[in-house]
Parts: structure tokens; C-alpha cells; sequence
């Protein structure tokens, strides 16, 4: 990645690109549904087959958005809270400022 960025901004593009896939998107949102970790009901929830929707989980987990244990021969999933957070707190002032020159004219 180019120098001239700096490493909060690669980390909210890194976060972006993640989350830039509808599967990806559908994941978190049955994951927030969940009370407890998850291990093979997230297959059942999307009409993608197992190996697609681990390859988006990977994607999901290398970025710390989700997080995954190991259970037996399964992996159980749920949101990681600590790097949601982190991302809210990247992504909101930038909200807040397009929400603040939008206002101005």
C-alpha cells in the first residue's frame, strides 16, 4: 500500500473491503441475531454452499470482525465486540463530518 496513507485509513479500507460483499453482510447480521457463538447454522441461512461461505467467514475473521473457535471437528462463530467498536470509532467521525458539510449549504 502506498506510503502517503496513513494506517487508520488502511485499516477503515481494509474493514471496508471485508464488509463490501452481501454475503459478508448477511454473516454479521445472523451473527448479531445470535445470543451465543454459532458453528454450522450460518451455512443454513445462506443459499451459498459450505466452501463459499467459509471462504467469506475467512475473510470476515482475518480482519477481526468476526471471531471463530475451534469446537470438536466444527469452528463456532460470533461478532468479535472489541473490533466493532474500534471500527465505529474509525468510521464515525467521518460520517459526522459528511453529515456536517451536507448541512452547510
Amino acid at each position: 500500500m502506498n506510503d502517503s496513507y496513513s494506517e487508520a485509513q488502511i485499516n477503515i479500507a481494509n474493514l471496508c473491503k471485508a464488509l463490501a460483499h452481501p454475503a459478508r453482510v448477511a454473516i454479521v447480521q445472523y451473527l448479531l441475531t445470535q445470543d451465543e457463538c454459532v458453528c454450522g447454522a450460518i451455512v443454513e441461512e445462506l443459499p451459498l454452499s459450505q466452501s463459499t461461505v467459509s471462504q467469506h467467514l475467512k475473510e470476515l475473521k482475518k480482519v477481526g470482525l468476526i471471531q471463530g473457535t475451534v469446537s470438536g471437528p466444527k469452528v463456532c462463530y460470533c461478532i468479535n465486540p472489541d473490533a466493532w467498536d474500534e471500527f465505529s470509532s474509525m468510521i464515525t467521525p467521518i460520517f459526522n463530518e459528511v453529515e456536517t458539510k451536507l448541512n452547510c449549504c
